[in-house]
Order: C-alpha cells, then sequence, then structure tokens
C-alpha cells in the first residue's frame, strides 16, 4: 500500500526521492511527501492528491539536501489531507510509516499525558512524538528510535530521519516489507526493489522484525532482541524491475496484452521435455491442500479447487485470507496449505502463512516476488513469472497464477495416479497451445470497445458462470467493480432463481460465460430465464455455442475452442478486456482507480 523511500545520497536527494515516490504509484495513494535535512535543519514538503501536485510544491518551494526521506499514503487512520499525510514530523524527528499502530491510542493518552500532544488523526504521528519524548529525555536518536520501537504494537514499516544527523537513517520492519539499498558511498531504504532499482541493484531484506541503522558506510543490521544479525545481500535483475508502458496508454492495457508472452515463459519454465518440472513437489501422500489468498488471487485459488479435485482427486479447500484465522481451521498433519499472492507481501495472507506454521506438511507460495515475504516464510515459493505488474487491477498476475495452480493440480493427479502418462502429455500439449489462443481472444478488443459505452451506461451488472466459471464470473464483476466504479456481482447460473433474478430487467446487462462444456446446456437454460425477463445478455462462448444459443442475446463474443480445464484461464482475457474498455468509456483512472492499493500490507 503505503510507499516508503530513504536516500543518504551524495546529490541533491529532493529529485531521488520523487523519482523513487514515482515507481510505488502503482501500490495506490492519495496523499505524498518528502523530509530532507539540510545544514543540519530538518523540513518536509506535502501535498494531497498524485505525486505532481507534490512536484509542483517542490518547483516553488525546493527542499535542498542530500538525505532525505518520502512517502506516497493509502489513508487509514485519517482523511487525505497535507495535515495527515507523511512524513510526520515532531520535534527533531521525522517518520514516514506503512501499517498500523494498533496501539496508537494507548500510546496517544501517555503522550498527551506527558505534555507532546499530537496535531493530526494518524497512528503515525504517535511514533514521531515518542520518539521525540525520549529524545527529550536524553537519548540519542538511536536510543529513542529503539525504545520506540520496543513500545510498538501491530504492523508496520518505518524509517526515521533526525535534524541534524545527515548521515543516519533508522528503518525497521514488522508486518511490512521493507529493504535496504547499498551503493557506492550512499545508501538506500524503500518498501520494495522497484523503488530503488535507479539507484542500486545490490538489495538486503530485512527479516521480520528487524532494525537497522543506516549510514553511508552502510547497515548495522539488529533482530527484535537487539542482537546484530547478518542479512544477505542479493543482486536484483534490473530489467525485471524496468516500469514502461510500452507505447500503449495505460500500464493495464500493457498487461493484459503481455499475456501471451508471460504465460508462454512460465509454461517453459515448469514444462521441460514433455514433464512438469516442480523439484519438491509430490502429492503422493498428502490427504488434502488448503488455498488461502485474497481479492483475485483468492478466484484463482476457487478455479484450483475444481482442477485438484475433479483432475487429481484431491479434496481442496479455500479460504479468503482475512477470514482463515479467525475460522479456526482444522488443519491435517498431512495437508499442504498452498498461499497465493501477487505481491508476495498481502498481511492477511502472511498472517495465515504464520498462523498455518508446522499444523500442516508443506507451505507453498505461489507469487509473482519471489524475493518476497510469503515466499521467503514458505517451504516452497513458486514464481509464477509475470513481470511486474503495475496496474492495480490484476490481470497477467491472475492468469499466470491459475497457469501455475493448474501444473500444480496436473502433478497433484500425476503423483496419485489419477492421471496416465499419454493423458499428462495431451493435456501438456493443450497447455502449448494457450498462448496462441489467448492472442486470438485478445483480437475481440474492437468488439469488445464498440460495446462498451452502452455498459457504461449501466447502473448494475451481472456476470453468470458454472463450474470452473463461476470463479470467473466473480473475477469479472470484481475487474469492473475496481476500475468502472460500476456495482457488478457474479453468480454460479444456478443460483440466479434463488434471489438475484429479482434484479433483471432491460437496464441490467448479464454477462454469461459459457464455454460448450458439459455444463452448457444448463448455463443457457439459466440465460434463457434472464431473456425471458428483458435482461441484456452477453454470451462469451465457442462458435459452436453462439450457434446453438446466440439467437435473442444483445452481443455475442466469440471465443476459440480450448479444452474444458483451459477454459477459465483463456476466458479471463474477454472479462479483462470487457472492464478495461467499460472503464475507458467512463473516463475513469483505470491504473490507479480511487480508494484501491495495489499492496495491501495491512490487516
Amino acid at each position: 500500500m503505503c510507499g516508503i523511500v530513504g536516500v543518504l545520497g551524495n546529490h541533491e536527494v529532493a529529485p531521488l526521492l520523487v523519482e523513487a515516490l514515482k515507481r510505488l504509484e502503482y501500490r495506490g495513494y492519495d496523499s505524498a511527501g518528502i523530509a530532507t535535512v539540510n545544514a543540519g535543519k530538518l523540513d518536509r514538503r506535502r501535498a494531497v492528491g498524485k505525486l505532481v501536485n507534490l512536484s509542483d510544491l517542490l518547483v516553488h518551494d525546493p527542499l535542498p539536501g542530500k538525505t532525505g526521506i518520502g512517502h506516497t499514503r493509502w489513508a487509514t487512520h485519517g482523511a487525505a489531507t497535507v495535515t495527515n499525510a507523511h512524513p510526520h514530523q515532531a520535534g527533531p524527528v521525522a517518520v514516514v510509516h506503512n501499517g498500523i499502530i494498533e496501539n496508537f491510542r494507548e500510546l496517544r493518552a501517555e503522550l498527551t499525558a506527558a505534555g507532546f500532544t499530537p496535531g493530526t488523526q494518524t497512528d503515525t504521528e504517535t511514533v514521531a512524538l515518542l520518539t521525540q519524548m525520549h529524545m527529550a529525555g536524553g537519548l540519542s536518536p538511536r536510543e529513542a528510535a529503539a525504545r520506540t520501537l520496543s513500545r510498538l504494537h501491530g504492523a508496520f514499516a518505518l524509517c526515521f530521519l533526525f535534524e541534524g544527523e545527515d548521515d543516519l537513517l533508522i528503518a525497521a520492519r514488522k508486518g511490512s516489507p521493507l529493504a535496504i539499498g547499498h551503493g557506492d558511498g550512499e545508501m538506500f531504504v524503500g518498501s520494495d526493489a522497484i523503488a530503488l532499482a535507479p539507484m542500486t541493484d545490490a538489495i538486503t531484506y530485512l527479516e521480520e522484525g528487524d532494525w537497522a541503522v543506516v549510514t553511508r558506510a552502510g547497515a548495522e543490521i539488529f533482530d527484535p532482541a537487539g542482537r546484530r544479525v547478518n542479512r544477505a545481500m542479493t543482486r536484483i535483475q534490473i530489467d525485471a524491475t524496468r516500469i514502461e508502458k510500452a507505447g500503449y496508454k495505460h500500464f493495464m492495457a500493457k498487461e493484459i496484452a503481455e499475456q501471451p508472452v508471460v504465460l508462454a515463459d512460465a509454461l517453459r519454465h515448469y514444462i521441460q521435455n514433455g514433464r512438469i518440472n516442480l523439484p519438491g513437489v509430490d502429492f503422493a501422500a498428502v490427504d488434502r491442500v488448503t488455498l488461502v489468498a485474497c481479492g483475485t488471487a483468492s478466484y484463482a485459488c476457487h478455479v484450483a479447487k475444481y482442477w485438484f479435485e475433479q483432475i487429481a482427486g484431491l479434496p481442496a479447500d479455500i479460504d479468503i485470507a482475512s477470514e482463515f484465522r479467525y475460522r479456526e481451521p482444522v488443519l491435517s498433519p498431512a495437508s499442504w496449505a498452498i498461499f497465493v499472492s501477487q505481491s508476495g507481501e498481502t498481511a492477511d495472507t502472511l498472517a495465515a502463512l504464520r498462523h498455518v506454521g508446522d499444523k500442516v506438511a508443506r507451505t507453498l507460495a505461489v507469487v509473482n516476488v519471489p524475493t518476497s515475504s510469503i515466499a521467503r516464510e514458505a517451504n516452497l515459493a513458486l514464481p509464477i513469472l509475470a513481470g511486474v505488474e503495475v496496474g492495480v487491477a490484476s490481470t497477467k498476475a491472475f492468469t499466470c497464477q491459475l497457469t501455475v495452480l493448474l501444473l500444480l493440480a496436473l502433478k497433484a493427479a500425476q503423483d496419485r495416479g489419477r492421471l496416465g502418462a499419454e493423458d499428462l502429455s495431451r493435456r501438456l500439449d493443450a497447455l502449448a497451445s494457450l498462448p496462441g489462443l489467448m492472442n486470438h481472444a485478445l483480437g475481440l478488443a474492437a468488439a469488445i470497445r464498440a460495446m462498451a459505452g452502452e455498459l457504461a451506461e449501466a447502473q448494475d451488472i451481472l456476470f453468470l458462470g458454472r463450474g470452473p466459471m463461476y470463479p470467473l464470473a466473480l473475477e469479472g464483476a470484481l475487474k469492473l467493480k475496481e476500475i468502472s466504479y460500476i456495482h457488478a456481482e457474479g453468480y454460479a447460473s444456478g443460483e440466479l432463481k434463488h434471489g438475484p433474478i429479482a434484479l433483471i430487467d432491460n437496464r441490467v446487462p448479464v454477462i454469461v460465460m459459457a464455454p460448450r462444456d458439459g455444463l452448457f446446456d444448463k448455463t443457457v437454460s439459466n440465460m434463457q430465464e434472464v431473456m425471458a425477463r428483458h435482461g441484456k445478455v452477453l454470451l462469451i462462448s465457442d462458435l459452436s455455442g453462439i450457434d446453438e444459443a446466440g439467437a435473442g442475446c444483445w452481443e455475442t463474443l466469440a471465443m476459440p475452442e480450448v479444452p474444458d480445464f483451459l477454459a477459465p484461464i483463456l476466458y479471463a482475457v474477454p472479462a479483462q478486456l470487457l472492464a478495461y474498455h467499460t472503464a475507458i468509456a467512463k473516463g475513469t483512472d483505470v491504473d490507479q482507480p480511487r480508494n484501491l492499493a495495489k499492496s495491501v500490507t495491512v490487516e
């Protein structure tokens, strides 16, 4: 969510901070600010809205200095105002923060009683005030920060900057990611490697509970007990962190178009010499899988449940990560738990992974960032190889998640003797054709653009699907809600008559996702129920399905024919294009929709 950057540089730092924050815009934010130390003086600039507002402010009111911190804020405590924007300053200390300080009310009361009165609505200001109080009591900046950290409950990534200290940053993480970058006589702090990539390719990831004293000479890292520890420095691939639109109007359009390429990359990585290449994965003794994720990733898990049970005969549970722990799930010691997250930092999913602990035989992470917290803490991490995804509404990460989950289900079927060599080879050959079929599906963009104007006029839109297409209906509705702000809901087709059919009239478009599979006839029956009540049906099917059932529909979209088990991956493309072009027709912010964040690092 929020973005953090800190620089101990050899040049004017304000432009570097703003440029690094631009690389974190994809996370979502509603205000931004920077603070620097110049000639011993601590000062800051903050603005509400996009970073261009902060840039304009800095033109008229520059902020000199070679040491500084910056932040993009996604509001939690307190509205998006300049007063509530980060960095927060209390006397000689400024702080930027990602996360939530759960005991801030208790700390605020203590600070007020001691004469340190808050001036904002935020939990973050409490961190700055507490540090100020400790420094007023005679502690050094380092000692005051350490004392403050010991008092904080909740999830946080923090970076402290101190007046009179132009060669010092203090960084800390608990629950939210934070990395340290190493340069030539310079040091950096950032929420992730993407922010730091233009300045360095040498990164040290702080572990849970770590805090660090950073100077231009390097970083001293301490664990929660205060013991000095060594953390590995890794080299990141600069190409893997490149953020460019490559001629597209929006990142989302680029990422939709990239799907055939990244899917082919993932298939080459995981299928070699006609065999599934998943070292360390053997489902022979596994009695159940539990799939845990949030948002779009949870719908990928929902599809995977069908695959694990239908193809592999392996029972599968799916849980929304934010509810998983509170359900108090009964976990089998012979089961595996699979955690799916694009960023690998999703707070609820990470908390669920830690809750599982050793209650299961193995934990697997299906992630797009192999250096992320979830990837590092799971027993085994499987990268989806989608590349950097900037658009808040996930597209290529979703189809790559589906692809890796499908390969896991096929491997489970092979390990459990449910899939012979010939059948497996046939399915892998079909998978190899999927990137080409996706290119055909992308060719529907012009037809979808033509109907988007009418969809953009709707107040409500329903998506229907059966079997594995039901989670695709949920995902299609989510995409549309996220970026067009139209109320949309996905339903299992058979559930329509159990309540939602009351919503149907001639103003409600109903998008039916129905490949010509074994459930097609039942889905069409539900579609006819909609049409009998004057609903506007958009049927997405293959040519044979449209020939059979397309008469009377408002619109149809003809998809390539595809084996049943691959349809959920392929049919994600028109769902994404519908959301994208409808949002364009409405004039909304496609890449950074209101109120949303790309990486949700608070519970």
